[in-house]
């Protein structure tokens, strides 16, 4: 399995110990402010199981993130194929942090590392994000990371019950 290393961050395979942390974040209203739900305990920890599986299975995925210095786990960031039923196909980069480590720069900096992994070792021809069309914190990431944005791509995620969590938007890049 590759792990991920930045100048403040380490991406790596999750361990017990993350799924408190994990939990907690998962309960957290303002950072699961852009989904239906809060996570319970119980649906955060399948969550991570099926991330770790991920990562063992292929080598990539959602990676669990650290603070390098301190070891303090923070949230998560990496690379997933689309969920079927979108209307559109590919790989997409995602990240989520937890609140004390918003305003930091840390999903940026995540999120390069992750872009370089897919596109110099998975040799990806394209990477896509998506998030809800209000997540303007997800948007300036995405716009810092170099991704582009064409409104005749927004689409009503048919995962996400009718309501403004529904109206998605999708950033694209390529190599």
């Amino acid at each position: 399995m590759s792990e991920l290393r930045t100048e403040r961050l380490l991406l790596r395979q999750w361990q017990d110990t993350d799924l408190g942390p994990w939990a907690a974040m998962n309960a957290d209203p303002e950072v699961r402010e852009h989904f239906p739900e809060v996570l319970t305990p119980e649906q955060s920890a399948a969550s991570m199981a099926a991330f770790r599986a991920g990562l063992t299975e292929r080598g990539w995925g959602w990676w669990a993130v650290e603070v390098a210095a301190t070891g303090e786990f923070v949230g998560f960031a990496g690379l997933d194929p689309v969920d079927e039923g979108l209307p559109f196909t590919g790989v997409e980069i995602g990240w989520r942090l937890t609140r004390p480590a918003w305003g930091h720069g840390y999903a940026t900096e995540a999120a390069l590392a992750v872009l370089d992994f897919g596109f110099r070792t998975l040799e990806l021809p394209e990477i896509l994000a998506v998030t809800t069309a209000g997540n303007h914190r997800s948007r300036a990431v995405m716009r810092r990371i170099g991704m582009t944005y064409d409104p005749a791509d927004d689409f009503a995620d048919p995962e996400v019950p009718s309501g403004p969590l529904r109206d998605a938007v999708l950033y694209r890049i390529r190599p």
